[in-house]
């Protein structure tokens, strides 16, 4: 029985590193893509960043748009994703979407993204520099 003891007081450690290597490892490959795909928006749509005009920029990078950037089913730009990414460390997608603040401002958002800059970031203290 000590045995069992010894080794879970050993390997629980190394187990809960892993877990959150791994966890930071996904938030930088979405943080990338979600990052390139801003950056394709905003070439297709003439230099405006999505989120303009008080438009979802979730709603614009997963649907399909006009060349101003206005929602259009059969719009000729976009969908840049099917599904907007979840951030592994708050298990939600949402977006505080906004002007001004910084990320880390609002713990009840998964994603914080700047219209007027186009900064993506995670919404939390410990992964807003990524």
């Amino acid at each position: 029985m000590a045995m069992v003891a010894i080794i879970a007081v050993i390997a629980l450690p190394r187990f809960v590193d892993a877990s959150e290597a791994a966890a930071e490892s996904v938030l930088a490959k979405d943080l990338q893509m979600v990052r390139r795909q801003i950056e394709l928006f905003k070439l297709h749509h003439g230099g405006i960043l999505p989120g303009q005009d008080d438009i979802e920029m979730v709603q614009q990078l997963t649907g399909r748009t006009d060349a101003d950037g206005t929602l259009n089913p059969g719009g000729a730009f976009g969908p840049y994703m099917r599904v907007f990414p979840t951030n592994p460390f708050t298990e939600s997608n949402t977006v505080k979407q906004t002007a001004s603040g910084e990320p880390g401002d609002s713990g009840d958002q998964a994603w914080y993204y700047s219209v007027k800059t186009g900064l993506f970031a995670p919404n939390d203290d410990a992964h807003k520099d990524l």
